[in-house]
């Protein structure tokens, strides 16, 4: 994940765990908790954004979750990073088409398999 690419993911998971003030900006002390997050973390939060995103319907949301996730591959990584791109692809198509539970199951299934090799819940 490039600095810039982990960055963008902090403070859209930081934005969207914690809601913005009226002025649009996060409280100092939640902005530097969530830089202090390691990238798995921030993985698993994502995760989460997108379900609770996916529950409530909210595509834009879910869109933008799946954006900052495709963005985050490591593309060194080519062959785990292409299936994680095409199954975040998947998953657009099917919020578009109202599939919103076809695309919940991926990503809590994705969200369940990184928490276990992450050890992190």
């Amino acid at each position: 994940m490039t600095t810039t690419a982990r960055a963008s993911v902090k403070n859209l998971a930081a934005n969207k765990a914690y809601g913005m003030k009226s002025e649009g900006k996060v409280p100092t002390y939640l902005e530097q908790e969530v830089l202090s997050w390691s990238k798995e973390k921030i993985i698993l939060k994502m995760y989460d954004l997108f379900i609770v995103s996916c529950k409530r319907g909210d595509v834009p949301k879910m869109s933008r979750v799946l954006v900052e996730l495709m963005g985050a591959l490591n593309f060194k990584y080519e062959e785990t990073a292409t299936r994680l791109y095409r199954l975040y692809e998947y998953c657009q198509r099917c919020i578009f088409q109202r599939k919103f539970d076809e695309a919940l199951n991926i990503i809590t299934e994705l969200k369940n398999a990184w928490a276990k090799a992450f050890s992190l819940e």
